[in-house]
C-alpha cells in the first residue's frame, strides 16, 4: 500500500479511523464464510461525503475498494480478494427517519437489521427481511447480497422492500436512484443495485418499506418420524395453495444439536420438524392454522403443536436462528451452504446430501427455508487439517452442483461472492456473462469496486480453486 495514500486517508478522517498495521488488519481478512483475503488498509467513514472522497483518493492511486458491513456474510462477498482499501460502514449506523404515515424508513448502511424493527415497533410497524443473523447483520450488507430469511416465503427478499438508494459510484460521484413514495419512472435501477454485491456502487443510504405488524400470529411445530413425510408435507402445502409466512425444516440430527444448546422444546427423538408460521387477521389465521395442521396430519405428523404464547413462540424461533451457533459446540468449524431447489425435489436432494456426507466422512446437518426450497446444509469439519478443508470444499461443490442439476440455483440469499464465482458457468452461458459484464462495465469499468466477485476467474466450467484453510476462531 502506498504510504502517501495512508497519510492522505488519515488527513481526511483521523488516525483512529485508518487501520494499516498487520495486527489490525488480521480481523478483516475474514467474514462468516470459509474464505480469506487480506485488505491493505481499513477505513471507517461517517458521512457520504467522506465515502466519496475516499473513493476518489483510491482511484487516484489505482487501488481497489471493498465495502463491508458487519462481516456476517457467508460467501466472501465483503473480503478484499485483491487487497486494497476496505471501507467499513460500522460508524454510518444511524436511522435517519421513521415515517409511520407512509410506512417508510431511511437508514444508513451500518444500521443493524433488528434495530430497525425495534425503532419501528412503537408505530406498529416492522422491517420484514429477517436473516438468521438479523441481530448482528447490517442493512447495507442485506442490500448488497439481497438477503432473505425465514419470512421471505410470504414477503420476499430484501429487494422487495427497498424503494430508494443513495450511492457512491467508482469515480466518487454521489447519485440517488428510486423514489421514496412510489415506483420510480423508467428503469428499475434500485432493483439493479440490490444484490449486486458491491460491484456497481457503494450504498450510503437506504429507503425501505415498513409493514404493519399482523393482528394475529400462530407458530406451529410439526413433528415427523421420517424426513420424507416432512418434505412431502411442504410439497402438499404448496399444492393446496397454502402460503404460510414461514416454513422452516430441521432434520433430526440438527434439531438435537440445537436442543442441547438452546433448549427450545424440539423433540429429540424425531427425524425432522417443520416450524410453520401463519399470520394476518385473526379469523384468517385460525383457518390457515387448521388447514396447515390437516396437511401435516395427512402426512403422518406425530404431533402438531401450536405455541401457547409469545414466550414459547420466541423460544422456537430462538432455536431456529441460533442453529449455526449450536454447531460450534460440536466441531471446530462449519461450512454453511446456500443452494436452491424445486420443492418437489426436497426428498431426493436430502438423500443425496446424506450420501455425500457419508462418502466424504462428514456430518452434514440440514436446516433450511423449506417453503421456498432454499437449502442450508452445514458441513462440519476441522480447518486445522488441510485435507479436511479441501474435502469440505469438494463436498460443498457436489451439493451445489446437484442443486443446479435438479433445476435449482447456486444461491438463494448468501450471494455469489468468492465462494461460488467459479461455479457460475454451471448456470450462465458465455452470452449471459457478456451481457452481465456490459452492465457491470457501465458502472464499474475499471473493476475498482469489489473486484474478483461474481464473475468466474478460472477457465474451467465450474472448477473450484484450492483455497488455504481458514484457522478456526470457534471454541
Amino acid at each position: 500500500m502506498h504510504p502517501s495514500l495512508i497519510r492522505e486517508l488519515e488527513a481526511l478522517l483521523d488516525k483512529q479511523s485508518v487501520l494499516h498495521l498487520p495486527e489490525d488488519l488480521a480481523l478483516y481478512q475474514y467474514d462468516g464464510s470459509v474464505e480469506k483475503a487480506l485488505p491493505d488498509v481499513v477505513v471507517f467513514p461517517v458521512t457520504t461525503q467522506q465515502v466519496s472522497q475516499i473513493v476518489r483518493l483510491a482511484a487516484s492511486y489505482d487501488v481497489p475498494i471493498v465495502g463491508r458491513g458487519a462481516g456476517t456474510g457467508l460467501s466472501g462477498g465483503a473480503l478484499a480478494r485483491t487487497g486494497g482499501v476496505m471501507l467499513v460502514f460500522a460508524r454510518m449506523n444511524r436511522i435517519l427517519e421513521v415515517d409511520p404515515e407512509n410506512h417508510r424508513a431511511v437508514v444508513q448502511p451500518g444500521v443493524v437489521n433488528f434495530e430497525l424493527s425495534r425503532a419501528a415497533e412503537p408505530h406498529g410497524l416492522y422491517f420484514a427481511p429477517d436473516p438468521s443473523s438479523q441481530k448482528s447483520c447490517t442493512i447495507g450488507g442485506n442490500v448488497s447480497e439481497n438477503a432473505g430469511g425465514p419470512h421471505t416465503l410470504a414477503y420476499g427478499v430484501t429487494t422487495n422492500h427497498v424503494v430508494a438508494l443513495e450511492l457512491v459510484l467508482p469515480d466518487g460521484e454521489i447519485v440517488r436512484v428510486g423514489n421514496k413514495h412510489g415506483d420510480a419512472q423508467g428503469y428499475d435501477l434500485t432493483g439493479l443495485f440490490v444484490g449486486s454485491e458491491g460491484t456497481l456502487a457503494l450504498v450510503t443510504e437506504i429507503t425501505v418499506k415498513l409493514l404493519c405488524k399482523p393482528e394475529a400470529v400462530k407458530t406451529l411445530l410439526a413433528v415427523f418420524d421420517t424426513i420424507d413425510d416432512a418434505t412431502a408435507t411442504v410439497a402438499e402445502l404448496t399444492a393446496r395453495g397454502i402460503t404460510p409466512a414461514a416454513c422452516e425444516m430441521l432434520d433430526g440430527w440438527t434439531l438435537r444439536a440445537i436442543e442441547d444448546y438452546v433448549h427450545a422444546g424440539f423433540p429429540r427423538d424425531s427425524a425432522a420438524v417443520l416450524l410453520i408460521e401463519v399470520e394476518g387477521l385473526t379469523e384468517a389465521v385460525a383457518a390457515q392454522a387448521t388447514a396447515v395442521s390437516e396437511v401435516c396430519n395427512d402426512h403422518q405428523a406425530r404431533e402438531v403443536r401450536i405455541a401457547r404464547d409469545t414466550h414459547e413462540r420466541d423460544l422456537l424461533w430462538k432455536g431456529r436462528k441460533n442453529a449455526f451457533g449450536a454447531m460450534g459446540r460440536i466441531a471446530p468449524s462449519n461450512y454453511v451452504l446456500d443452494g436452491v431447489i424445486p420443492r418437489s425435489k426436497l426428498p431426493q436432494t436430502l438423500r443425496r446430501i446424506a450420501e455425500i456426507g457419508r462418502r466424504y466422512n462428514f456430518q452434514i446437518g440440514n436446516i433450511f427455508h423449506a417453503g421456498d426450497g432454499n437449502l442450508h446444509p452445514i458441513v462440519l469439519f476441522d480447518p486445522r487439517d488441510p485435507r479436511q478443508f479441501e474435502l469440505a470444499l469438494e463436498a460443498a461443490s457436489e451439493i451445489l452442483r446437484y442443486c443446479v442439476e435438479v433445476g435449482g440455483a447456486l444461491t438463494g440469499e448468501h450471494g455469489v461472492g468468492m465462494e461460488k464465482s467459479e461455479l457460475m458457468p454451471l448456470v450462465f452461458s458465455d452470452d449471459d456473462f457478456a451481457l452481465m459484464r456490459r452492465v457491470h462495465d457501465a458502472f464499474n469499468p475499471n473493476s475498482s469496486l469489489n473486484p474478483g466477485k461474481i464473475f468466474p476467474l478460472g477457465k474451467g466450467c465450474g472448477e473450484i480453486r484450492v483455497r488455504s484453510p481458514k484457522p478456526s476462531t470457534r471454541a
